[in-house]
Order: C-alpha cells, then structure tokens, then sequence
C-alpha cells in the first residue's frame, strides 16, 4: 500500500510540475519564430542564427568554435583584485590593439578580427557577444555541457593589464596563484582545462599550426585527460619549443602546463577524476564556465538567457574513454597518491583518429 500511494503522490508531483511549466510566462520574439521567458532574450536569436551559420560553418565543432572557447578565457581572466581589469568585459577586442600584443595572447587576433564584424552588425557588447559566441560554440562539439549564458554586461572600460593570463610554461605554483588571485581552486583551475578536449595549438609550434591536445578534437569527452597522463615519447613536429614537452602521439600537441597539472600533488587527484567520468567533467565545466563568465561583472543586473544556447548532441556510442591504438595501462604516468589510474580498454575504433601532422 505505501508503494502505491507513494507512486501515486509522484504522479501527482510531476502532474503539478507540469503544469506550473506550462503556466509559465514566455514572450513572442519580433522575429515571429521564437519565444522567451524574458523579452530581453529575443535579440540573441539572430545573433544565434547568424553565428552558427556564419562563424561556426552550419554548426560545426571546428576551428572557430576552438578559437572563440579559447577567446572566452583571454578576456575573462584579465581581471585581478589587486591589479585590475574588467574581467569578462570584451576589453580584449574593445581594445585589441593593446592586449592583443600582449605574449599571452599570441595568435587571439585572429579571431579577435572575425567576431568584430559580429559584434558591430548586431549592435551587442563585446564582453556579451565573446561569452555568448563561445557557449553556443562549445554547444556544436558532442559530448559537451549545455553552458549558461547571462546577458548584460557594459562596455569595457579599460584593458586589461598584461600579465594575468597564465602561460603553458609557467610553473604550477604561478599559475595557481593566479588562478587564485581571479577566484579558482586548484580543482576549478582543472575543470576549466576540459576546454582542451576540442582545442589546438597554432603558435607553440609554429611548423604544425592546429595540432590538437588529444586524439579526438572534434568531440568533447574526457581523452585528453587520459592521454596527457601518458609517458610522453615524441614531439608533434620540431623539439625545443617553449611551453612543450613530449607527446604519446605524434600527431597531438601536449602542453608543459597540462603535464605539469596532471602530475602535480596539488592537481593530479582532480586531473585522474575527470579520466574516465564523463558526467563528472560536464558538471564541473558548466559550472566553472559560468564562473569564469561572469568575473568582473554583477549577475543581479544581468539577465539569465540560458534557454537561448543549444543544447549539445551526446556522445556517439562508440566515443568510450579508452588508451588509443597500442597503449598499454602500463605507459600511464601514475600520479594521483590516493586512488589508482582507472583501467581503460584500448582504442575501440575510428573516432580516435588523429589528424596527420603536416610536414615541417
């Protein structure tokens, strides 16, 4: 009898639910195709249809989509208690011709020049259309966290000052303490890095622009918090080259500062929690992303238009955290104190392909 009434008092919950969904007030956008919860909201959805056919390719996950994810941190993290900046302001393309000379931000004028045409043509803040252009983007890779999205932030100010994006051949304890410096935990500092399941490196190398961190760019899943962790055998293309160090695969790109991280007492715990734990990884990037937005601004003077972003395709079924072709759970680097490396299969099959690496 208790299961039944106990079945009974759920239906009718979800019943209510239901219908206080529906008593929900939405607004009729001017475009005649779309609805919101807040009128405010409607202009994003030309900005939305324009973006994903224009910048991002039809809604593909690909360069522009790396480049303006990649865009969302440059801009927001120049932002300090102590030693200024506006944070996430738009104060990187507001004032491009300053901070974009800044050495951290090498190669961002790229894309830096792509969105200024956006942002002009839509009338929306930099600061704005940098956050929204990089969570609509992260919505075409599969496998990634639907990311909020706030609207409302003035326009920038004044740049940033340099020196307060952390580098890939920074010690630990430097960026830590910059992380820190902005509002970020170590653990936080590691969510934020899931970013590097669809990014690439252009300038580090400069003989093999575009090569990716792990071995499936175009999905965002948990592989290059695997394959970081592996021993680290060759260079992508040349050696020597500032803030690299030696890779499992010729064709990926491994960071100092990711391999740093990722064998650190004060990081390697969280790095190996996000291996092989896909839920986990979407959880603490949507979470840490918001943050990371919203640094430098007032969110009770914004409007949550989260409703706007798509909502991310999942991750094909074969798309299994795994060691890739011929790794062995030997080569990982062990690193966590407290909890052993989990056991992987090995690479179930082609979504592990790794683009080849121009000749240099």
């Amino acid at each position: 009898m208790t299961i039944k009434y106990l079945s009974v008092s759920l239906l009718a919950i979800s019943a209510i639910q239901i219908c206080l969904a529906a008593l929900t007030k939405r607004v009729a956008c001017p475009d005649g195709k779309n609805t919101a919860t807040n009128a405010a909201c409607c202009v994003l959805f030309p900005i939305l249809e324009d973006i994903q056919t224009n910048l991002f390719d039809g809604g593909e996950c690909g360069e522009e989509v790396h480049e303006s994810l990649r865009l969302t941190f440059h801009d927001a993290i120049g932002f300090s208690p102590t030693k200024g900046g506006g944070g996430a302001d738009g104060s990187i393309i507001t004032f491009d011709e300053i901070e974009t000379a800044f050495h951290a931000n090498g190669g961002i004028d790229d894309i830096v020049d792509v969105q200024k045409p956006f942002i002009a043509k839509h009338n929306i803040s930099a600061g704005d259309f940098i956050q929204f252009a990089g969570a609509v983007g992260v919505s075409n890779c599969p496998g990634a966290p639907r990311l909020n999205f706030f609207l409302g932030r003035p326009p920038a100010k004044a740049p940033s000052p340099d020196l307060l994006v952390p580098e890939p051949f920074d010690t630990i304890t430097n960026i830590l303490a910059r992380m820190a410096d902005a509002g970020f935990s170590p653990e936080e500092v590691v969510a934020l890095l899931a970013s590097h399941t669809v990014a690439a490196a252009d300038l580090v190398d400069p003989t093999i622009p575009g090569t990716p961190f792990d071995s499936t760019p175009g999905l965002f899943d948990t592989q290059v918090f695997i394959e970081v962790q592996l021993r680290g055998t060759v260079f992508p293309g040349t050696g020597g080259n500032q803030g690299e160090v030696e890779s499992p695969l010729r064709g990926e790109m491994r960071l100092q500062s990711d391999h740093d991280l990722a064998r650190d007492s004060r990081t390697a715990c969280a790095w190996q929690s996000l291996a092989n734990n896909q839920a986990r990884m979407q959880a603490q990037f949507k979470v840490v992303m918001q943050k990371l937005s919203l640094l430098g601004q007032n969110q009770a003077n914004m409007v949550d238009c989260s409703e706007v972003i798509p909502v991310p395709q999942p991750l094909p079924a074969t798309a299994k955290p795994h060691l890739p072709a011929g790794f062995k759970q030997d080569q990982v680097e062990q690193a966590c104190a407290s909890a052993p490396f989990p056991a992987l299969s090995a690479d179930p099959g082609p979504v592990t392909a790794v683009p080849p690496v121009p000749p240099s």
